[in-house]
């Protein structure tokens, strides 16, 4: 990609891009954000875009390929909210995998014998096993974080959405930045949405803002004080350390950024997992160092 083009691209909304280069132009945009990394960790984020785009590669979403709804999530933390590890831009990519392709997923980690005696919630495990075993456990846990459950039959789905949601966000804080993304993208999907389905989503999706409001604006969430205005008294704009986030004052969610607000930078080697401190995927002993 060209230095002009890549300068083009870096400064358009990602729904812009959408707009004007489709697929190819996001493309473009996420291999820009990840120029950065060292070579092992862009090796691993283009394998996860793989695997996306032949998970996916059926989809659709509003009239346009669902692999761009994947990008946009994963661009938009890389970019807006400068979250510059690995694991959680690969989550990202992936955040719909187990949730839709759980039985592909279960197909590349086990064998025909094994996946002949899969159950429903066997073959999500199945699926999340596979993701681990390619990308590590912490990845899986992500992604587990963010797939909705089989919903209860007999109760009211949206309800059982937004319990999830808050459940797995409060144990969860890597995971709060996924949703904020994806949610953020889903709600600008909203704009392209027409008919009844605009009403469907809007029921679904309007309870959520004031728990994810909750959630991201949390002391644990692993937001940089630099993303959250100067007027909040965020003790510093250090785009190197992570410090506990601050709420917008207007509400806000991190990417639906007003002129003059800036972002943070998170880099963390390491994560804290489900209630053991560690993935459950992975080595149990495995913690979060915070960086300040």
């Amino acid at each position: 990609m060209d230095t002009a083009r890549q300068r083009l691209l870096r400064g358009m909304p990602l729904h812009a891009i959408t707009s004007a280069y489709g697929t190819d132009g996001l493309r473009d945009r996420f291999a820009a954000e990840i120029a950065g990394f060292p070579h092992p960790r862009q090796v691993r984020l283009a394998a996860a875009l793989d695997l996306a785009a032949r998970l996916h590669a059926a989809d659709r979403r509003q009239q346009e390929p669902y692999l761009n709804h994947l990008l946009r999530v994963a661009i938009r933390i890389l970019s807006h909210y400068e979250v510059q590890d690995a694991d959680v831009a690969v989550a990202a990519l992936l955040h719909d995998a187990v949730e839709d392709h759980a039985v592909e997923l279960a197909a590349d980690g086990t064998g025909p014998a094994a996946r002949a005696e899969l159950t429903a919630d066997g073959t999500r495990q199945a699926a999340l096993a596979a993701l681990a075993a390619r990308f590590g456990g912490r990845v899986a846990d992500l992604v587990e974080a963010v797939t909705n459950p089989e919903y209860e039959p007999g109760r009211d789905r949206n309800q059982q959405y937004r319990e999830h949601v808050a459940d797995s966000l409060d144990r969860s804080p890597w995971a709060r930045i996924i949703k904020a993304s994806d949610f953020t993208d889903n709600g600008a999907g909203l704009i392209h949405t027409t008919g009844p389905e605009v009403e469907r989503l809007a029921a679904k999706y309007a309870p959520l803002i004031p728990v994810l409001r909750d959630a991201v604006t949390r002391p644990d969430t692993p937001l940089s004080s630099a993303s959250w205005p100067s007027s909040t008294g965020a003790p510093n704009g250090s785009r190197s350390s992570c410090l506990p986030a601050r709420p917008l004052a207007t509400g806000k969610l991190p990417g639906t950024r007003r002129a003059g607000e800036g972002v943070g930078r998170c880099e963390h080697p390491g994560y804290a997992g489900p209630a053991n401190g560690g993935s459950r995927f992975s080595d149990p002993g495995r913690r979060l160092y915070r960086r300040r």
